[in-house]
């Protein structure tokens, strides 16, 4: 299957980390492209980022519209740009958020999310509420790391990420651990060895629901809401687009 991969700020690094990511997990024969906007913020550490992100899944979903790809995955814990995304490709959209938030309710009976900037959970909150899993969803911890900082984690920067997950767990009474940004996802299997909890990296799952939902055959309805977008004339940077919007 041909899997696209949307990063929506744009660090190249962190697009190439989070492609070796999901290439470590992929099934053989997954063939994954990973892409970012061309425009908008280098990290998605706020409200106004996330909308720019969101803007940014939306252009990189057009352009791909044509280009054949089975399912495509937002590599981003704020899932930002979902459902327009799913609105432009005919495949099946996941975002990382609502694949660890179903792992994660499979697996245990409460979980906690561990994420970065402590300014972004209420964006996860949100989240937990849009995906109705308020009654698994035990806590949402931020720790403050700057999400650039995963692009080269260090020992120091696991160590706050295994301490406010131990807190999480103590002061939630939670069984397992959500990562809360893409950027972690280097750092699940070692501390799942630390925690001895399952730990849920939002990545990993959605590249294997992915595949799961390529294989069933799979794709996103095209009536109703997720129809194909309206033709009509767009303005400004975007013009383009209103060309490629035939569908």
């Amino acid at each position: 299957m041909k899997l696209l991969l949307i990063n929506p700020n744009t660090s190249l690094p962190m697009t190439r980390s989070i492609a070796e990511a999901a290439s470590a997990v992929a099934a053989p024969g997954t063939e994954i492209v990973a892409r970012c906007p061309t425009f908008g913020p280098v990290s998605i550490e706020g409200h106004l980022d996330d909308a720019f992100g969101a803007a940014g899944v939306a252009e990189q979903a057009m352009v791909a519209a044509r280009e054949g790809f089975d399912a495509t995955v937002i590599a981003c814990f704020g899932d930002p740009g979902l459902d327009a995304a799913r609105e432009a490709l005919p495949g099946p959209v996941l975002g990382i958020a609502e694949a660890a938030f179903r792992a994660a309710s499979i697996v245990a009976t409460g979980f906690s999310v561990v994420t970065t900037m402590t300014r972004t959970c209420v964006i996860a909150e949100r989240l937990v509420s849009r995906y109705g899993c308020e009654s698994t969803c035990r806590g949402i911890h931020g720790t403050d790391i700057e999400v650039l900082s995963l692009e080269s984690c260090d020992e120091a920067t696991l160590a706050r990420i295994e301490a406010a997950s131990r807190v999480a767990l103590a002061r939630d009474r939670s069984e397992a651990i959500v990562l809360g940004c893409a950027g972690m996802a280097a750092l699940c299997e070692e501390l799942q060895r630390r925690l001895d909890v399952p730990v849920i990296d939002g990545l990993a799952v959605a590249v294997k629901l992915a595949e799961a939902l390529s294989a069933l055959r799979l794709r996103t309805a095209k009536r109703g809401d997720y129809a194909p977008p309206l033709s009509k004339r767009w303005t400004g940077w975007a013009a383009g687009f209103g060309r490629d919007v035939t569908a």
